[in-house]
C-alpha cells in the first residue's frame, strides 16, 4: 500500500517499484489522500485549456486513472481536500491554510479511512513520506502523520472500532527519492553524457545534514520499468511538461548511472539483516512460503 499525498505523487515517488511488484504477481494499492484540487497547472500546452480549467479536480482524476492503467496498480481516494501550498507575500506573511483543508483536519479524523482501507487491504508493506514530507507540503506531511498512525493502530483491536478486523503490517517505508547520491550520479552521467544536466542547481542549493546519511536503508532495483515511471508521470498532463529537461536524459544513461528505486526503512515486525536490502518484501516472503501464500500478494 503506497500512501500518497496528491495525484501524480504516485508517479513522481516509487513508481517504478511499483510496477516491478505488480509484474511480479504482487496487489499494489495506491492510496491518494486528496484530490489536488488546488494544484497549479505546470503544463503550458493546458494552462488555459478551457476542459482543465472548468474542473481541475475531476481533470485530475481522469489522470490518475490513466497513471494507474499503465503502472498496473490499483488506486482509491481518501477523499480530502487539498490545502495547497501557501507562499509568504512581498511582506514575508504566509496566508493561513484554507478552512476544512486536509493538512488542518484533526490527526484521528484523518487517519480513521486509512485504518479502515488497512484493514480491508491487508498489506505486508506500507510506503509513505518521512516526518519532512519528502518536502515541507503541509498534506505531504499530513500524509506522513496519518501513515504512521495508522501503522501502529491499525492490528489493535481497541483502536478504531467500526472500521473492520484489526490488520498489522510488517514494515514501513519512507521513499527517499531525491537524495544527494542519487542526484549526484545522475549529474555526473549528465556531464560525461554532454547533457544539460537539470540536477545542476539542485546540487548547488544542497543542504547536507548529518542524519541523512544513515537514511539509505533499501534499494529496488527496477530500471526495466523506469519507461512506465515516466509514461506515469505524463499521464498527469497538467502536472508535467513532456518536453521539460527531466525527460531528456536517455533512460540507458539512467539505468547506467542509478537503476533503484531507494527507501528508508522506518518500521519493522519482522528481523532485519545488515546491509542494503534489496528487496521491500524482505523478511516477509520466508513467511509467505511457510506459512500463508497471501503474504507475497499484497503491498
Amino acid at each position: 500500500m503506497a500512501v500518497h499525498a496528491h495525484p501524480d505523487d504516485e508517479s513522481s515517488k516509487g513508481a517504478a517499484s511499483a510496477a516491478r511488484y505488480v509484474a511480479e504477481g504482487v496487489e499494489v494499492l495506491v492510496v491518494t489522500c486528496t484530490g489536488g484540487e488546488r494544484g497549479d497547472v505546470l503544463n503550458p500546452s493546458l494552462a488555459h485549456d478551457p476542459a482543465v480549467l472548468a474542473d481541475l479536480a475531476a481533470y485530475r482524476r481522469t489522470e490518475m486513472a490513466r497513471a494507474a492503467e499503465i503502472l498496473g496498480v490499483q488506486q482509491t481516494w481518501l477523499g480530502f481536500h487539498d490545502s495547497g501550498l501557501p507562499e509568504a507575500d512581498e511582506d514575508g506573511v504566509v496566508p493561513p491554510l484554507p478552512e476544512g483543508c486536509f493538512a488542518l483536519v484533526p490527526l484521528d479524523e484523518a487517519t480513521e479511512p486509512l485504518v479502515r482501507l488497512v484493514r480491508e487491504f491487508r498489506p505486508h508493506v506500507l510506503t509513505t513520506y518521512d516526518e519532512n514530507g519528502g518536502y515541507p507540503h503541509p498534506d505531504h506531511i499530513k500524509t506522513h502523520e496519518i501513515s504512521m498512525r495508522a501503522f501502529e493502530a491499525a492490528g489493535d483491536p481497541e483502536q478504531f472500532p467500526g472500521t473492520g478486523e484489526p490488520w498489522q503490517p510488517a514494515k514501513l517505508y519512507y521513499h527517499l527519492t531525491f537524495h544527494k547520491a542519487r542526484l549526484v550520479a545522475l549529474h555526473e552521467m549528465c556531464l560525461a553524457e554532454g547533457i544539460d544536466s537539470p540536477f545542476a542547481d539542485w546540487l548547488a542549493g544542497w543542504e547536507d545534514k548529518p542524519e541523512d546519511a544513515a537514511r539509505l536503508t533499501t534499494q529496488v532495483e527496477c530500471a526495466a520499468w523506469f519507461e512506465a515511471r515516466d509514461e506515469a508521470l505524463k499521464a498527469h498532463a497538467t502536472q508535467i511538461d513532456p518536453d521539460g529537461r527531466w525527460f531528456a536524459v536517455p533512460m540507458d544513461a539512467q539505468r547506467a548511472a542509478w537503476p533503484t528505486e531507494d527507501y528508508q526503512l522506518a518500521r519493522s515486525l519482522v528481523p532485519v539483516g545488515e546491509g542494503i536490502e534489496d528487496d521491500l518484501f524482505a523478511g516477509v516472503r520466508p513467511e509467505a512460503q511457510s506459512d500463508s501464500s497471501e503474504i507475497t500478494r499484497s503491498a
